[in-house]
C-alpha cells in the first residue's frame, strides 16, 4: 500500500471534513454550504462510500481528502501529505537537511531583495534628499511616469554613496556575504565590499509570481557606465529566465492569448502606463527559449516582438525568431505553435519613446504587426543587391526557408513560398523541393529513437547518487524498473497513463490542450468554470495518477527547477517508481519480456512503422487523449450526481436545480467533445 493510500485508509473523509464544515445527512450523502464560496443553498457533498467531495455551485469541483485539505488551507500536495500523515500517524520521508538548509537560505536572499526595493523606492520618494527629490522629478518630467506607475512598479533611488545600502542592511542583520550573493554588493581584489548600485534609478525585476529577484538600474549621471546595469546572475536572477512586467501584466495575456514583447523596462513600463497591459520586455537580452516558455504557448497563441527598430534591433528580432522556431513547435514537422508577429516602430523610435508621445499610435501598430513571412524576406532582400548572382539568392532561398515554412498552416506556407519565389526570380518548384528537404531533416532530427539497447543507461531525469533510494531500493535502470508493470498498466489505465506520458515527455503540450476546451467551450462562463475547464487531476480516476497529475500542476507553477526534478523533489519512493514507469517507452516495457534477438526485430518494425504512416502530431495525440480523458470523467460524475440525486430524499428543490444544471452543462460539453473527435477522425481520413 502507497503512503496515500495508507492515509486515506486511516482518514475518513466525512470526519476530516466535519472538523471545519457542518454537514448535514442527505440520504447516504452529507451536504452543506461550500467552504470555497458564498451560498446560501447547500450544493456541497461529500460521499462517504466513495470517499469524495464535489461542489455542484459556483466552484463546480471536488475531489479527496487531500483536495480538500490543498484547497482548503492553500497547501501544496507535499504540504498535504505531511500534515495528513502527522495526523494519521502515517510516516511521510521528511526533505533532506539539505534541501531543508537550500530552502532557508533562497528564502532569506529573498526577503533581502525585497527589502532593497523597498528600501529603494522610499529613498526615492525622500523630500528631505535633494537628490532624491531630483531623481523623482526626472522620473516625472523626462521619463513622463505617473506617481501610480511609480508605485506600481516600486521605482526607487540607489544614492551615491559607496555603501550606503550596505550599511543600512548590516544594520539589520544581514552579512555582508548576503548582499554580495543577492547582487546588492561587491568584493574587489583587496578584499573591499561596497555597493553595486550607486546613483541609479531602481528598477525591481520581479518573477512571474511578483517576487523581487534582482534590480534593472538606469545611470543617473552621462559619466556614469555602463546605462543600464543589471544585477548579476545569483541563486535568485538569471535574466534570460526572466520577463520584465510578467507578473502585472499575466493576467491581461491569458485574456487576450497576445504578449507584447519589448526590449526595456521603460518601454514595457509606459505601456502598461497607457493602459497595455499585455506588454513584457526582455530586459535587453536576446531572446531565450526559457522567456518564450513563459508564455507560449502556455498563456499566449500569439507573440508579437515589437524590438528596437535599429540594426542592433533588427537583429535581435531576427535572433529571437530562430530562437522561436527551435522552441515553439507544434509537431515534428516544424510548424510554429503560435502566431508570431513583428512590430516596426517608425522614425527608428524605441516603444517608450513612442507611446510617451503618442500613446494612441501603439493600439494601430499592434493590429498591423507584420506576419514573420513579410519581415523575413523584407529585411533579408533590402541588403541584397539587385545584381545578386543566383548562388546569392539560392543561399538567401536556403537560408530564410525555415522560418518561411514555420507556419501554422499549409495555405501560409504556400503564400510564403510564392512571395518568395516572386521577389527572388526563383521557380517555385525548386523553393518546394528545397522546402521538402528541409521538412525532411526536421522530421528525422525530431523522431524518436529506436536504436536503443539492453544496456540503456538510467533516462537523464533518473537521481545520479547511487545511494539515492527508491521506495528501499536503490534506483535501478529502466530494463529493471519495469520489468513487472503492476496493474496501472492494464487496459482500463491505458488512457489515463498515456495522457499523462505525453504530458511528462512534453510539458508544453497541457497549454494546447487547455486551449483545446476553450475553444469547445467558446467563451461560456459555465462550461470554462465547470465541464470544460482546464486539464486537472480529477480527470485522472486512478489515485497515483491523480496525484501525478497534481503535481505536474504545481510543478508547471514554477520556475526554479525543471519539471522532473521538482517532481521528484516532491515525490515519494514508490509515486516516483510509478512515474519512471509511466514516462518509459512502450518499446522498454516490452524489452523484458522478449527473447534474445526478438528486440531487434521489434525496433525494425517500429521503424517501418514510422517510415510508413509518419511521425505523429504529440499535440493532436495528447488533445485527442485529453478529449477521451474528460469525456469519461463527465460520464463518471454524471452517474455519480444522478445517483447522489436519487439517493438524498431531503435534498431542495434548489439544491435538485444545482444537479440538473450541472447535469445538463456535462451532457452539453460531451456533445462537444465528441463532435471535436469526430472532425480529429475525419481529418486524418482525409
Amino acid at each position: 500500500m502507497s503512503v496515500v493510500d495508507d492515509i486515506k485508509s486511516r482518514l475518513d473523509i466525512v470526519e476530516y471534513i466535519s472538523r471545519t464544515v457542518s454537514l448535514k445527512r442527505a440520504g447516504r450523502s452529507y451536504k452543506a454550504c461550500c467552504p470555497f464560496h458564498n451560498e446560501r443553498t447547500p450544493s456541497f457533498v461529500v460521499d462517504p462510500i466513495r470517499q469524495t467531495w464535489r461542489c455542484y455551485g459556483a466552484c463546480s469541483t471536488g475531489g479527496d481528502v487531500f483536495t480538500f485539505a490543498m484547497r482548503q488551507n492553500g497547501w501544496t500536495f507535499a504540504e498535504a501529505l505531511q500534515e495528513l500523515g502527522k495526523l494519521t500517524g502515517v510516516e511521510v520521508r521528511p526533505r533532506s537537511p539539505e534541501q531543508q538548509a537550500h530552502d532557508e537560505v533562497l528564502d532569506r536572499l529573498r526577503g533581502l531583495i525585497k527589502a532593497a526595493a523597498e528600501f529603494y523606492h522610499e529613498r526615492l520618494l525622500d523630500a528631505n534628499d535633494d537628490e532624491a527629490v531630483r531623481t523623482l522629478n526626472y522620473v516625472r518630467q523626462k521619463r513622463g511616469l505617473s506617481d501610480e506607475t511609480i508605485r506600481t512598479f516600486m521605482i526607487g533611488y540607489a544614492p551615491p554613496g559607496w555603501q550606503t545600502t550596505l550599511e543600512a542592511f548590516t544594520a539589520l542583520g544581514y552579512d555582508e556575504e548576503d548582499l554580495i550573493a543577492t547582487g546588492l554588493a561587491i568584493r574587489n581584489d583587496a578584499g573591499r565590499v561596497y555597493d553595486r548600485f550607486r546613483n541609479r534609478l531602481m528598477i525591481p525585476i520581479r518573477d512571474e509570481r511578483g517576487r523581487p529577484v534582482g534590480f534593472g538600474a538606469r545611470a543617473l549621471a552621462a559619466e556614469d557606465n555602463p546605462k543600464y546595469l543589471n544585477s548579476p546572475q545569483t541563486a535568485l536572477f538569471d535574466k534570460s529566465h526572466l520577463l520584465f512586467g510578467l507578473d502585472l501584466a499575466g493576467t491581461t495575456i491569458r485574456q487576450q492569448e497576445t504578449v507584447v514583447i519589448v526590449e526595456g523596462y521603460l518601454d514595457a513600463i509606459q505601456a502598461h502606463q497607457a493602459g497595455y497591459t499585455n506588454v513584457v520586455a526582455q530586459m535587453g537580452t536576446a531572446l531565450t527559449e526559457t522567456q518564450l516558455k513563459l508564455v507560449a504557448p502556455r498563456w499566449a497563441n500569439k507573440i508579437i516582438l515589437a524590438l528596437d527598430s535599429d540594426a542592433a534591433g533588427q537583429s535581435a528580432t531576427r535572433r529571437s525568431l530562430e530562437v522561436a522556431r527551435e522552441t515553439l513547435q507544434a509537431d515534428y514537422g516544424g510548424r510554429l505553435s503560435v502566431d508570431i508577429r513583428i512590430l516596426t516602430v517608425p522614425d527608428a523610435k524605441d516603444p517608450d519613446d513612442l507611446i510617451r508621445e503618442h500613446p494612441e499610435q501603439w493600439e494601430g501598430l499592434i493590429a498591423q504587426a507584420e506576419p514573420v513571412a513579410d519581415y523575413v524576406i523584407a529585411m533579408e532582400m533590402a541588403d541584397l543587391s539587385p545584381q545578386a548572382s543566383l548562388q546569392e539568392r539560392a543561399a538567401l532561398a536556403r537560408r530564410v526557408l525555415p522560418l518561411l515554412l514555420a507556419s501554422e498552416s499549409n495555405l501560409y506556407r504556400q503564400d510564403n513560398l510564392q512571395k518568395l519565389a516572386f521577389k527572388l526570380h526563383i521557380p517555385e518548384r525548386d523553393l518546394l523541393a528545397w522546402a521538402q528537404e528541409q521538412q525532411t531533416i526536421d522530421a528525422l532530427k525530431a523522431r524518436p529513437r529506436s536504436d536503443t539497447r539492453a544496456d540503456t543507461p538510467p533516462p537523464a531525469f533518473a537521481p545520479e547518487d547511487p545511494d539515492w533510494m527508491l521506495a528501499g531500493e536503490p534506483y535501478a535502470a529502466t530494463g529493471s524498473a519495469v520489468s513487472n508493470p503492476p496493474a496501472a498498466h492494464s487496459p482500463e489505465n491505458a488512457l489515463e497513463r498515456d495522457c499523462l506520458r505525453l504530458l511528462l515527455y512534453q510539458p508544453d503540450l497541457i497549454f494546447h490542450i487547455n486551449r483545446k476546451f476553450r475553444e469547445l467551450a467558446k467563451n461560456d462562463p459555465a462550461l470554462l468554470a465547470g465541464p470544460l475547464n482546464d486539464l486537472c487531476l480529477d480527470d485522472f480516476s486512478r489515485t497515483e495518477y491523480r496525484i501525478l497529475a497534481g503535481v505536474f500542476n504545481e510543478a508547471l507553477d514554477q520556475d526554479e527547477v525543471e519539471i522532473l526534478d521538482y517532481m521528484r523533489g516532491q515525490l515519494g519512493g514508490e509515486l516516483w517508481r510509478e512515474l519512471e514507469r509511466i514516462i518509459a517507452g512502450e518499446l522498454e516495457l516490452l524489452r523484458p519480456r522478449l527473447r534474445h534477438g526478438l528486440s531487434v526485430d521489434l525496433e525494425t518494425v517500429v521503424s517501418a512503422s514510422y517510415r510508413t504512416h509518419g511521425v505523429p502530431d504529440p499535440i493532436v495525440q495528447a488533445t485527442e487523449k485529453a478529449l477521451r480523458l474528460r469525456w469519461q470523467r463527465l460520464q463518471r460524475e454524471r452517474q455519480e450526481m444522478q445517483y447522489l440525486q436519487m439517493d438524498a430524499a431531503e435534498t431542495e428543490n434548489e439544491v435538485e436545480e444545482n444537479y440538473d444544471s450541472y447535469i445538463m452543462l456535462s451532457t452539453m460539453a460531451q456533445r462537444l467533445i465528441d463532435a471535436a473527435l469526430l472532425e480529429q477522425k475525419r481529418v486524418k481520413r482525409s
